[in-house]
């Protein structure tokens, strides 16, 4: 014993030698932990090593390092404070998550947060030659278990805890030895679960997760059950050569992660077990739709309510983020450490759930049955019916049944119920009704139930003038609240009025009250995404409460944006929507009501089947409005009905967007501003640059972005914010509008009269000028390397490095028919000198593509690529902020 003792502490002196080795050539590692796998993660950047901020990393991103480090799989995420700031490392998450290194995604900072990891860690075989020529198997054998608590991790599979099971070999120090399904048990799958802090395992199988060139492990695993690694159990004497093909262990543990405190196993408060503790779950940001992810991890069915229990006082608590959960991780993955008294209480369905659908209220129909408590069934059509289906949408807290059909959801490989539902309609749950005595065992191919319920009568606009206007609130276990009015734009709202039956989003607003009252935060990506609102709605308090108007009886449809589309009205009669009007019933004095009505601009273009055509009702009077009305239904019509509209006539109207540039040298330049409900306001400076402003030098028919400028007011102003990928998503800035206060106002500068389009970047493309309208290319014949030289300024680009004639492309249009004659010192090309006679002809694959250079450079460093990076803006070179 006393020799084993000191080959304990040689290695463990080897180990800190080997240690130090690594760090002299890997830019990552962990140190001050107990072993090599764990401790503070620190990289090295220019001879220096420096720890990295714990700014909310998970599971997820702590995979990726312990990977990096050759170290299993990510076991805890910890958190150390220190007393004072300190340069550290922030660690992009996004960037991490598409598979880059860590060194590609750390940027400089300060901080007092500082990140502790810990991976799976294994036995370091140093010096392996000399321990075996001195010390007994046996003795190894006892080593191994003081050493190596774990060496084994999950490859290939979805989540942390699923995969095909791989061993790191002692003796080689390197992963790769799959086990063969004929050498591993139940029991060894427990210890494998517990070792990684997974929970029980739930699939045990060969080949699950694929298969792959590897040794196999060459001993049975002869475990308890009870040990604490994978390489502390007892194994066979003899080895194992052989191992049929497809027969690799691939395992999938269960997610520790419970409901406890409710009236059954599938309610309560949702709690997480991370290194051996149990803790709830803070509610923060948990809406139907991230519920539903817990539910199947519990295969508890489908997501039914969502509450908020506060308690008295702060208790240690997991934040669970959604964009992780949603992208399909494991909660446990997804896991960080805080401190609430916000705790998240959920009810899950339990025994029914709809599968494949779009949305939590429908899909296909699975049971499963009490008694098997193992698999979900398919149910055959035969054996349900509507007040079945009623049962089921009231159970899944759905409104009622609007489409019962077999196959509409799909077919799969599944287990069919085998007893008929006689339901009265009346009960709260399928498995409460009666059922046949008899099992059916037969059901027909492309019979499995697919089920779409309403969505509950939850969502209503209130205190308004009309049925379309007013405070949104919706209904949750039998309470209406309102909506809070968290950057809600334009876009967000049109999903409101499409829900309500309400036409097209007008106007958004807020409205605040004296105090904090419960509220619903309802969550834009979530809704964008195309679930319903009951599916996207958090529990918060707020002050700020959002009122909305909707169209109600007009409409544009098929259109890219909410001032584009096919024209349909709606019925005082009906109102019921489905009635386009025909071209020759409707002129530009409609459109211009019409397009003021849906708050837009003037009509742009006014045409038949400009936006496709569809099998629907005619509006059968023609229109005939003086141009002034409010509403298109507040217009004369002729007395006599009009019963025949040629194919191809459905108005289609495309209103301009209400925004301008003012107080500029030219139409082009100057401040931004937007026209909402009759009233203009300028926008918000923030977060702004070229590739945004881009997006409204086009709305404005201006060409290109040149330059973007900041103003600063002496006093806070009502003032609109544009949320940047609601813009760059390809939405009308009106759409992307919100309502705030602020000093900084935006100005910006467009080209005007010259644009390059079709290119990747700003300063790249085929060159396009605007005499009265765009479209005219430039022949390469009439344009050299001096005009490309103004046209490059002009756009606030580099210098001309490529000139060529179809570089970008050639399209169906008109050409510009002079030649131009700059000397390269003009500031815009139509200020150059032209050749006084026109060219009618140019050769195909001779349109002018230019790529100018980027104004950037490096400066002050000790070679051309080193120093501080400068940008040139309005001919002035300024440094770039390390943020």
């Amino acid at each position: 014993m006393d020799q084993l003792l000191v080959l304990v502490l040689l290695l463990w002196s080897s180990g800190l030698q080997a240690e130090g080795q690594q760090d002299s050539t890997e830019p990552v590692r962990l140190v001050g932990g107990d072993r090599r796998c764990a401790g503070t993660l620190e990289l090295k950047h220019q001879g220096h090593w420096r720890p990295v901020e714990d700014s909310d990393w998970n599971l997820k991103e702590a995979a990726v390092a312990c990977r990096e480090l050759d170290c299993g799989s990510a076991v805890s995420v910890g958190r150390r404070e220190e007393s004072s700031e300190r340069p550290v490392w922030e660690i992009n998450s996004h960037c991490v998550q598409s598979g880059s290194a860590l060194r590609e995604c750390a940027t400089s900072d300060t901080s007092t947060f500082i990140l502790n990891l810990t991976c799976s860690v294994h036995f370091e075989s140093l010096n392996y030659s000399f321990i075996t020529s001195s010390y007994s198997l046996s003795s190894l054998s006892v080593l191994s278990s003081i050493i190596s608590p774990d060496s084994v991790r999950l490859v290939g599979g979805t989540r942390l805890c699923s995969g095909r099971l791989e061993v790191k070999s002692n003796q080689s120090n390197q992963w790769g030895s799959s086990v063969c399904e004929a050498d591993f048990d139940l029991q060894n799958a427990e210890v494998v679960c517990r070792e990684l802090g997974c929970g029980a395992p739930s699939v045990l199988q060969g080949a699950l997760y694929g298969e792959v060139e590897a040794p196999m492990w060459t001993k049975e695993f002869q475990c308890g059950g009870h040990e604490s690694a994978l390489l502390d159990c007892r194994s066979s004497g003899s080895d194992r050569n052989t191992c049929s093909p497809g027969k690799a262990v691939g395992l999938t543990c269960s997610e520790p992660v419970r409901l406890v405190g409710g009236d059954r196993r599938c309610a309560g408060t949702l709690e997480l077990k991370i290194r051996g503790h149990w803790r709830p779950v803070m509610v923060s940001d948990w809406n139907l739709k991230k519920a539903a992810v817990a539910c199947r991890e519990l295969d508890c069915g489908s997501a039914v309510s969502v509450e908020r229990r506060d308690e008295s006082s702060y208790r240690s608590v997991w934040r669970i983020h959604s964009d992780c959960v949603q992208s399909g991780s494991a909660l446990r993955e997804c896991a960080r450490s805080t401190r609430s008294p916000s705790i998240f209480n959920l009810t899950c369905s339990d025994s029914v759930r709809l599968v494949d659908g779009t949305r939590l209220c429908s899909g296909r129909l699975e049971v499963k049955s009490n008694q098997s408590n193992q698999w979900w069934s398919s149910v055959c059509e035969a054996d349900f019916d509507l007040q079945d289906a009623e049962v089921v949408c009231r159970e899944l807290g759905c409104g009622a049944p609007s489409v019962l059909q077999g196959a509409l959801y799909g077919e799969v490989e599944a287990p069919m119920w085998t007893k008929e539902f006689q339901c009265g309609g009346h009960e709260s749950a399928l498995l409460d009704c009666r059922s046949s005595g008899s099992d059916r065992n037969t059901c027909s191919p492309g019979k499995a139930v697919g089920l779409t319920c309403s969505e509950p009568d939850a969502v209503r606009l209130v205190g308004g003038d009309r049925r379309c206007a007013g405070t949104l609130e919706l209904k949750h276990r039998g309470h209406w609240r309102p909506v809070e009015d968290s950057n809600w734009n334009l876009k967000k709202a049109a999903v409101v009025c499409r829900e309500l039956d309400c036409g097209s989003a007008v106007s958004v607003e807020q409205r605040e009250e004296s105090s904090e009252r419960p509220v619903w935060r309802i969550y834009s990506h979530c809704v964008q995404s195309g679930s319903a609102l009951r599916e996207c709605a958090a529990s918060d308090t707020s002050t700020s409460i959002l009122n909305l108007t909707c169209s109600d009886s007009v409409r544009l449809v098929g259109g890219t944006r909410l001032c584009s589309g096919r024209l349909e009205v709606k019925s005082n009669q009906s109102n019921q929507w489905g009635s386009s009007v025909c071209e020759a019933d409707f002129d530009l004095q409609d459109a211009e009501v019409v397009c003021r009505e849906l708050g837009c601009g003037a009509p742009s273009v006014l045409q038949g089947a400009l936006y496709g055509e569809v099998e629907a009702l005619r509006w059968t009077k023609e229109f005939q409005c003086g141009g002034h009305e409010s509403a298109l239904l507040d217009c004369r019509s002729s007395g006599s009905d009009r019963n025949t509209c040629s194919p191809g006539k459905a108005v289609g109207l495309t209103c301009s967007e209400p925004v301008r540039l003012v107080g500029g040298d030219r139409r082009c330049a100057g401040t931004l501003e937007l026209k909402h409900q009759g009233h203009w306001r300028p926008v918000m400076v923030l977060d702004w640059n070229l590739k945004k402003a881009a997006v409204v030098c086009r709305e404005l028919d201006c060409g290109s972005a040149v330059s973007v400028g900041r103003r600063e007011e002496s006093s806070f102003r009502p003032v609109w914010e544009i949320d940047s990928d609601c813009v760059q998503s390809g939405s009308a800035l009106r759409e992307c509008a919100e309502s705030t206060r602020s000093t900084s106002i935006l100005n910006l500068t467009c080209s005007d009269s010259v644009r390059l389009v079709g290119g990747t970047r700003l300063c790249s493309g085929r060159l396009e000028v605007k005499s009265n309208q765009w479209g005219s290319s430039v022949c390469e014949a009439d344009f050299d390397l001096q005009d490309a030289e103004v046209v490059c300024r002009e756009l606030g680009c580099g210098a001309p490095s490529v000139l060529q004639g179809a570089l970008y492309g050639e399209v169906e249009a008109p050409r510009w028919t002079k030649e131009f004659q700059c000397g390269g010192h003009e500031s815009a090309l139509l200020d150059c000198r032209s050749s006084g006679s026109d060219r009618n002809t140019c050769s195909p694959g001779k349109a002018v593509g230019l790529t100018c250079s980027e104004p950037v450079r490096l400066v002050g460093g000790d070679r051309r690529c080193a120093g501080t990076l400068e940008l040139k803006h309005q001919g002035h070179w300024r440094p770039v902020k390390d943020l």
